[in-house]
């Protein structure tokens, strides 16, 4: 585990791979899963659990229904936060940065790669509005499903994003809580590397 090492790492994405790596192997579900921390514009918060898609130099990718909570506060504030916990590993990474879209092509392709149901849910989901009992929901799928027996088209309001980081804090835990944290500030184009108390 830790092939690439707090100590030794320049590069935040490598490690954060090399960690993410280490957490498919020990945790029982998700290791892709993330707090996700947006708020609206004038700050008050609000926080969710989502499955993280994909990393690359770009950022943090994750996709969401535009209209939800989320996707609204987004929209008015593209600032976000980020909190990996692999309790497995007794390890977490946090990342803050700012939000944007993934390109459409991007969104097309991975809505399709999804099952047929969790497909037809996406379109049948009002996302965080009040939905008046579970029967009414099922109801829509059964409708969609007759509507769209081929393929199912992405909705407009089904979107990719993704998280530019602009800090990230690598956290391991140690004996007597004495913890490594280490952080990586974007400097342009570099990485600034810090270490910081527990």
């Amino acid at each position: 585990m830790d092939g690439i090492g707090m100590e030794t790492a320049v590069d935040p994405i490598a490690l954060f791979g090399a960690w993410l790596k280490d957490a498919r192997a020990s945790e029982p579900n998700d290791a892709t899963a993330v707090a996700l921390a947006t708020a609206t514009r004038d700050g008050a918060p609000s926080v969710r659990m989502v499955l993280m898609k994909q990393v690359d130099q770009r950022g943090f990718s994750f996709y969401t229904n535009a209209e939800s909570q989320k996707g609204l506060e987004l929209a008015e504030n593209p600032h976000a936060a980020m909190c990996f916990h692999w309790k497995s590993l007794r390890r977490q990474v946090r990342i803050t940065g700012t939000v944007t879209e993934l390109p459409g092509a991007e969104a097309d392709d991975y809505f399709h790669s999804r099952s047929r149901l969790s497909q037809l849910g996406a379109l049948a989901s009002q996302q965080s509005r009040v939905l008046a009992s579970r029967e009414l929901l099922v109801a829509r799928v059964e409708k969609l499903e007759e509507v769209f027996p081929g393929e199912v088209p992405r909705p407009d309001y089904w979107r990719g994003y993704v998280l530019r980081p602009e800090r990230i804090e690598f956290w391991k835990d140690g004996a007597g809580r004495l913890h490594d944290r280490i952080l990586f500030s974007r400097s342009e184009d570099s990485w600034r590397k810090e270490r910081l108390f527990p």
